[in-house]
């Protein structure tokens, strides 16, 4: 993108302002770039498939805020909405009629879905749903799969992937043994493993939380045929199944996963693209088990920002846009990214370096392994330090990766044939850099 040297001095002063007053100077522990080496880049400003640090390096960002920006950075649609609502207020801690707006979008793209409840964050629609499925099942134990993140719920970080296993924490601190006694963490990708433990806990099962495209060990696919004996399985234990849609959700088609696969789960989770960039997170089934979430039933769950207008107006050009422009879109994504994941990887070939890859849609990953990665057990086998210098190699070129070999990428309907031309031919140069 630029033959100058990548500017870093202003990045600089701010992470060693930020490391005084936060803990290591970050928000959420993957912005560190300790699992890449160097330091931070501060971004100021986002438009379409382009970022700019503080500095005034350019970057094309494949992050995309780790999934929500589907149109590009300041969308103008959804620039326009999040304007207007605020002008009428931030937020009121009451009902508002963007919330039946959003909510009648999502619930005619998810046929699996009767109803739905808007809450601050993934985490918060994570820990939300699995309370429901014990409460309507009366059961303890939950299953979920190794290398899965479904947030940062004491009972869920087990083996769970993404920060954690970038940063090599089996678990975290701070989490008593008690609250994840009745978590079940088994490999991804094993019908067996399911049928052993719900053959040991029969009918103590209350739900099997997946990510129906694993993004947080990077991009994993579901084996041939594994979401469907999830969802035979689980309807013969009388277990709920849940998916985690945070990443896939209006990502892999208008329908998510679900609509791609042909899998109905009995609960959904959402997240990411349904706040169009701003904080958000959902969770939905059938009114059978959603009737009992407060005030219909015993189920407690409440949030002062829940459903907060901006968000809900953000969400709305969003989806609207993605609706309206179904067929252009997606069939846009399928083709950049597949011509972006396969000329990487080709480039990687030239140079003698070991990559594999996974795609599904815009979601993707390199990974520095010449095995494929089909579960966490292989995805651990990955050449981190390899990673490490080809992040680096991308970053000076002026190509935005997540700072992490177990993180997926996300490719918007703003990035170009040129912006997929330029990563690929930045990336020959990277590859270079990695053996040497």
């Amino acid at each position: 993108m630029c033959d100058m040297p990548r500017r870093t001095e202003i990045s600089h002063k701010l992470q060693k302002r930020a490391e005084q007053v936060i803990p290591g100077g970050v928000n959420s522990p993957v912005r560190a770039f300790r699992a890449v080496g160097g330091e931070p880049t501060f971004m100021v400003r986002g438009e379409g498939a382009r970022l700019w640090d503080a500095d005034g390096n350019e970057y094309i960002d494949y992050i995309g805020s780790w999934g929500p920006l589907i149109l590009g950075h300041a969308a103008p649609e959804v620039v326009e909405a999040v304007i207007a609502a605020t002008r009428s207020g931030t937020s009121f801690g009451a009902s508002t009629p963007a919330e039946g707006d959003l909510a009648e979008i999502v619930l005619s793209a998810l046929p699996s879905m009767q109803k739905v409840r808007f809450v601050s964050s993934g985490t918060e629609a994570t820990m939300s749903a699995i309370r429901l499925a014990r409460a309507y099942t009366r059961r303890k134990y939950i299953v979920k799969f190794e290398g899965c993140y479904h947030g940062h719920a004491d009972a869920l970080l087990v083996k769970a992937g993404s920060g954690v296993a970038t940063l090599g924490i089996p678990g975290s601190a701070g989490v008593p043994e008690e609250f994840t006694q009745f978590t079940l963490a088994l490999p991804f990708n094993s019908v067996d493993a399911l049928q052993q433990a719900l053959a040991k806990f029969k009918e103590q099962v209350a739900c099997v939380i997946v990510e129906p495209v694993v993004g947080n060990m990077g991009c994993v696919p579901p084996a041939a045929g594994y979401l469907e004996a999830l969802r035979e399985i689980t309807r013969r234990d009388g277990a709920l199944l849940i998916f985690d849609e945070v990443m896939t959700g209006f990502r892999l088609a208008f329908g998510g996963a679900q609509e791609l696969f042909g899998i109905r789960p009995d609960l959904t989770i959402l997240g990411k693209i349904i706040g169009g960039g701003l904080p958000v997170g959902a969770y939905g089934g059938p009114a059978e088990i959603m009737d009992l979430v407060a005030p219909l039933g015993p189920m407690y769950q409440a949030g002062t920002l829940s459903g907060n207008p901006l968000a809900m107006a953000a969400g709305v050009a969003t989806l609207c846009a993605l609706r309206d422009r179904r067929g252009e879109i997606y069939s846009r994504l399928e083709t950049l990214s597949a011509d972006l994941v396969d000329g990487v990887t080709s480039a990687a070939r030239e140079a003698e370096v070991a990559v594999t890859h996974n795609r599904v849609g815009s979601m993707f990953t390199w990974f520095f392994s010449s095995e494929r990665v089909t579960a966490w057990e292989s995805a651990a086998t990955c050449d981190t330090a390899a990673f490490g210098r080809f992040f680096r190699g991308m970053l000076d070129a002026g190509v935005y990766l997540p700072p992490s070999q177990f993180e997926a990428a996300f490719l918007s309907a703003a990035h170009s044939k040129e912006d997929v031309e330029e990563t690929i031919a930045a990336a020959r140069q990277a590859f270079a850099m990695v053996n040497s």
